[in-house]
């Protein structure tokens, strides 16, 4: 047996082993970089997060290590996306919950809003972070998860809640207000994968994916002729890349579609599945978020409007740091 398997192998025995009461601060595992910020935001000094999954980072390919395995052993809890986001860590967690808490945030959401899975029966759409508004009631499971391990900070995470649901609120009627600027002909997002069905349902926007929900299955011949065809025809000003998604196969469509006859150009390159460096704005939901449609709207032909006040000050905390 390789030394890496077997390291997994008796990482996995460990999680049976049994675990203690969490103090503060609460160590709290989460696997993508949306989850860290959220929790970050609503726990505050109480908490000491490890994300598993980085900037860069495609939850759909993940592999755990016998390294990430001794992480979530050693958490008082965790919490995870769901919707198969992180479907080759699923009996993993499944093994966890019997003796650590793990939370799903895609459960405290409501399932009339979710959508279906097009490859995963029984599953959802996993990519809820980019309607904002769906996304702000994952927050209640972080609330309920640290509440529960730690009852004197109860309060604590109720008060930062409020503050983090004001923000969301206010983003997302900032990017409904940007999005409305774009030339209605002209509201069609096109990304490598199909991540972004929340925000075209959301805000208005047309979405086409080249990949699908999933960057499991790779574009065909025929998936790229399709999109080529459609940009043509619907004369798109402009696609996106993806960070956590090679470029490869949608350059081919720029390149497919200027010897058709049509320049249509790489608009920017936007976060999806993960969101950019720890301690940036980017590396922030807020932030991942501003970043995508600082180079979405423009690029389609709208008009970016002043940030409000609010979204204003959290940008310029960055900026200042």
């Amino acid at each position: 047996m390789k030394l890496a398997a077997l390291l997994l192998v008796t990482a996995l025995s460990l999680l049976t082993m049994p675990t203690t009461q969490a103090q503060t601060p609460i160590n709290v595992v989460t696997t993508v970089g949306m989850i860290t910020d959220m929790v970050e935001q609503i726990g505050g000094d109480r908490v000491q997060v490890t994300g598993l999954m980085g900037a860069g980072v495609d939850p759909h390919l993940y592999r755990p290590t016998a390294r990430n395995i001794q992480t979530l052993q050693n958490a008082d809890i965790i919490f995870r996306n769901g919707g198969n986001l992180e479907g080759r860590m699923g009996n993993i967690f499944d093994r966890l919950n019997r003796r650590i808490p793990v939370y799903t945030l895609m459960d405290a959401m409501p399932s009339e809003r979710l959508f279906a899975h097009p490859i995963y029966e029984g599953f959802f759409d996993p990519h809820v972070w980019f309607d904002v508004s769906l996304w702000s009631e994952g927050i209640d499971a972080v609330v309920d998860g640290l509440s529960a391990l730690d009852p004197a900070g109860a309060a604590v995470y109720a008060a930062n809640a409020a503050a983090y649901r004001g923000k969301l609120s206010a983003l997302d009627a900032y990017i409904a207000e940007a999005a409305a600027t774009i030339p209605e002909e002209q509201r069609v997002l096109i990304t490598a994968h199909d991540a972004f069905s929340y925000f075209g349902a959301r805000y208005g926007i047309e979405v086409r994916g080249l990949q699908g929900v999933s960057t499991e299955a790779e574009a065909g011949v025929q998936d790229v002729q399709n999109l080529v065809a459609f940009v043509v025809d619907r004369r798109v000003p402009a696609v996106f890349i993806e960070t956590s998604v090679p470029q490869r196969t949608l350059q081919a469509v720029v390149e497919a579609a200027r010897a058709r006859g049509w320049e249509v150009r790489l608009g920017g390159e936007l976060f999806s599945d993960a969101p950019g460096d720890s301690g940036t704005l980017e590396g922030t939901y807020i932030g991942m978020v501003l970043h995508n449609l600082i180079a979405i709207v423009p690029a389609l032909g709208g008009e970016l409007p002043p940030l409000p006040g609010a979204l204003a000050a959290y940008q310029l905390m960055f900026e200042e740091a």
